[in-house]
């Protein structure tokens, strides 16, 4: 594991300082242009105002994502769905979801990921409250519900990117690991809170209810973002602003190829890779793994308890980073230092629910590697902020595609696994091993130094994308 160093506040000396602006700073077309990031970082109290909302709007985002699922038994029953029939629903979210990550993350670093994640929260916020209607409205409701949940996928799937491209470009250096990990509990929250309150109200009000209120409360912080933080500004998106031009778009095929060789921006993608791929196995099969090995035991222990866990251990994981590059530690060393407990110590409570252990251990066991695998929210999940500010969005879209896709290969591999065997051993080594794969490509690979700029007889370009 890279060893911890001091340093002063630039952690690359050999490369301009992000809050610098430099006038000879040059735009795509050749003209002068400042730093898309200069002079417009939130000051703390603005930072902390956007930490909260961003978190609520995670919490609503995972609200309306888990609704489904947590319907899904009552809407088969009441409208007559197979099994198959029922994947077929739940699984059309991943396609969507996959298809709009790029997307998302390209427009958020040409127009501000704020109007992005705006217009995708009022879109998915919407499409959730209707749902019902949709059911009951359509003849064929199998078909109207497959489509809609195929469409949140496609509009959930900007969220994280233009989170990314938004960070990058308004949080500085030293706060970006809190923040994004404080965030990334909202993910944990709204999973404990639609599991919650939303079993309550489909016991009480029917699955209909589950829909309308978490579809309404995401169009109700859609609006208050846009009424009090965005101050009515309208989130107009124009083809101008996207750089539309033919000779644009040819630079930014130049450029892409120019980054993926770097050898740091590879570390990011396969790490990230990495830890979706098991972490999205976990969140599939672990609750299988709990019914098989403890039949008798109590449900909302295994689903509440690690989520609780899980969100203290990312708040953590985001204060610890920021004080040790705060306190002047290499930013590539503390990166690093995240990723191992997220990827290697993590590893060591997985690989022991391989033996044989009791229900109170196992749920031991469980929280402590869930909690730890929190820390990437500090290490590779803003790593990408550090390389490439000026294209974080769309850079993240790639890394979270790749790990949307592998995740879903992996968790069929694993059920392959779990028939072909008959152990749970093997799932647990196959994730340790890959976890430990990306974790070695990101102690080898991984830096902190920007990677989207190039010089040029002294002077310093930004690599527009």
């Amino acid at each position: 594991m890279a060893v911890l160093q001091k340093h002063g506040k630039t952690s690359c000396p050999d490369l301009p300082n992000v809050n610098d602006n430099p006038a000879d700073n040059c735009g795509p077309a050749g003209s002068q242009k400042k730093w898309p990031e200069s002079n417009q970082n939130w000051s703390r109290p603005v930072a902390r105002v956007w930490t909260v909302v961003l978190l609520l709007g995670t919490c609503l985002l995972y609200c309306a994502r888990v609704a489904m699922p947590i319907c899904a038994v009552n809407m088969a029953e009441r409208f007559g769905w197979s099994k198959r029939e029922s994947g077929i629903v739940l699984g059309s979210f991943f396609w969507g979801y996959c298809f709009t990550q790029v997307l998302g993350g390209y427009i958020s670093d040409r127009v501000g990921g704020e109007k992005v994640l705006l217009l995708s929260a009022a879109a998915w916020g919407a499409m959730t409250a209707f749902t019902p209607i949709l059911a009951h409205f359509c003849s064929r409701p199998i078909i109207s519900l497959t489509v809609s949940r195929f469409l949140m996928g496609l509009m959930q799937g900007m969220h994280y990117p233009s989170l990314a491209s938004l960070c990058s470009q308004k949080v500085v250096e030293s706060e970006r690991g809190f923040l994004m990990s404080t965030i990334g509990s909202g993910s944990y929250l709204g999973t404990l809170v639609i599991g919650g309150v939303g079993s309550v109200m489909l016991d009480l009000y029917g699955w209909e209810s589950v829909f309308y209120v978490s579809g309404l409360l995401s169009m109700l912080w859609a609006y208050c973002m846009w009424k009090y933080l965005l101050k009515g500004e309208g989130p107009i998106i124009t083809l101008e602003s996207l750089g539309s031009s033919a000779t644009q778009s040819k630079l930014s095929r130049r450029n892409w190829l120019r980054l993926f060789r770097q050898p740091a921006v590879c570390a990011v993608i396969i790490t990230h890779l990495c830890t979706a791929s098991t972490f999205f196995t976990l969140l599939s099969w672990l609750p299988t793994f709990f019914k098989d090995t403890f039949p008798d035991s109590k449900g909302w222990m295994f689903n509440v308890i690690p989520w609780f866990v899980a969100i203290p251990f990312s708040l953590f994981s985001g204060c610890l980073s920021d004080h040790l590059i705060s306190q002047g530690y290499d930013t590539a060393s503390v990166r690093k230092l995240m990723q191992f407990f997220s990827m290697g110590v993590s590893g060591v409570f997985t690989l022991c629910l391989c033996g044989t252990t009791t229900f109170p251990m196992a749920v031991a066991f469980v929280s402590a590697m869930m909690g730890l695998t929190t820390f990437s929210h500090s290490g590779v999940s803003v790593n990408v902020q550090d390389l490439a500010p000026s294209c974080a969005g769309a850079l993240f879209g790639v890394m979270n595609t790749c790990g949307a896709f592998t995740g879903v290969i992996m968790v069929y591999f694993s059920g392959y696994l779990i028939e072909a065997t008959g152990s749970w051993a093997s799932v647990f080594t196959l994730i340790t091993m890959v976890n430990l794969m990306g974790l070695g490509t990101f102690l080898v690979f991984a830096e902190a130094r920007r990677v989207d700029i190039e010089a040029t007889k002294g002077h310093h370009h930004s690599v527009h994308l």
